[in-house]
């Protein structure tokens, strides 16, 4: 006999009752209520402006309006594929992206292991804040310290003058202001993306570097053999977002840097969506460069997280 008719004893199952939506946000009220302000912030600046990806397809006029404008169809992607221009700027785009990839992207998880290693905890914390300073500053300030370094005129070039050696035109020629422009790029975001890993680098168990130095595993082999599986997860979800970013370049960058000298190299989408749109006032053209832009991210994006899950490794959803 049951005596406590909490407990069932039989093996029929207890039915519970399903709980709805207004019993959560009675419960989670504040915490819904919190919610609100990031949702309010995509629908107003990310979701509302998507109306204007109509200009790429209409004869925009300003005074007409959206609404009012002619439709004229793929005709500005028509045109927009036949000029010369933009496939310059397509490849400058992937160049610099990619390099900066290449180049960059292993920077932040050699240096953030190099820190973990450091044994001086006021070292370490004086390390990082100089480290990631940089990322604070715009590139608008970047770009005028690079101008007074990298110069003819500037101090690199003022001390070989002096040494008797040629001067190096990091910023006049397009060769060297590639290197210069990545190595610009990867000073200035380095520390960040060093405080990404470092964190993840936290997260590992302390007990599996103290299991392997007590059967004597050295530090290079603890680094290959736990440091670097235990980030392997941040490194791909990283990854498949630079990816994804392989088309997009932001304009103050390559805009501050750049010059007419190294326009070869300098222009890119995103001062050729400048030129054109504002420069030239030609709205269609800038949109449909933008949502081309946008679009092969989003299937880069796919397609780098549909290779990471296919090699059992974990996307970003």
């Amino acid at each position: 006999m049951n005596l406590n008719p909490k407990i069932n004893n039989s093996n029929i199952p207890i039915k519970k009752k399903k709980l709805g939506f207004m019993y959560y946000l009675k419960r989670d009220f504040f915490l819904y209520l919190l919610l609100l302000l990031p949702i309010t912030y995509f629908l107003i600046f990310k979701y509302a402006p998507m109306y204007g990806i109509l200009i790429a397809f209409k004869d925009y006029n300003i005074f007409d309006g959206i609404a009012k404008s002619k439709w004229i169809g793929l005709s500005a992607f028509k045109e927009l594929f036949g000029m010369k221009d933009f496939y310059r700027v397509l490849r400058n785009t992937l160049m610099l992206n990619g390099l900066d990839l290449i180049a960059g992207f292993p920077a932040p998880i050699i240096l953030a292991i190099i820190i973990n290693e450091i044994n001086i905890v006021w070292y370490k914390k004086l390390s990082q804040t100089l480290l990631y300073l940089p990322h604070f500053l715009s590139w608008v300030i970047v770009g005028g310290i690079a101008y007074q370094i990298f110069s003819t005129t500037g101090l690199v070039n003022g001390v070989l003058h002096k040494l008797g050696i040629t001067s190096i035109p990091f910023l006049s020629e397009k060769w060297h202001w590639l290197a210069t422009y990545i190595g610009i790029g990867i000073w200035q975001s380095v520390g960040w993306g060093t405080i990404i890993y470092l964190a993840a680098i936290t997260g590992i168990n302390k007990e599996l570097y103290e299991a392997a130095e007590v059967d004597g595993a050295g530090r290079l082999q603890r680094i290959w053999h736990i440091t670097l599986p235990g980030i392997k997860p941040t490194i791909v979800i990283l990854l498949i977002l630079q990816l994804g970013r392989l088309v997009s370049i932001g304009f103050d960058r390559p805009y501050v840097l750049g010059n007419y000298l190294v326009q070869d190299f300098s222009d890119v989408i995103s001062t050729f969506v400048y030129r054109v749109g504002l420069g030239s006032g030609n709205f269609t053209q800038a949109t449909a460069v933008g949502l081309f832009q946008s679009v092969v991210s989003l299937i880069l994006l796919l397609a780098a997280n549909f290779v990471a899950e296919k090699t059992g490794e974990q996307g970003i959803w």
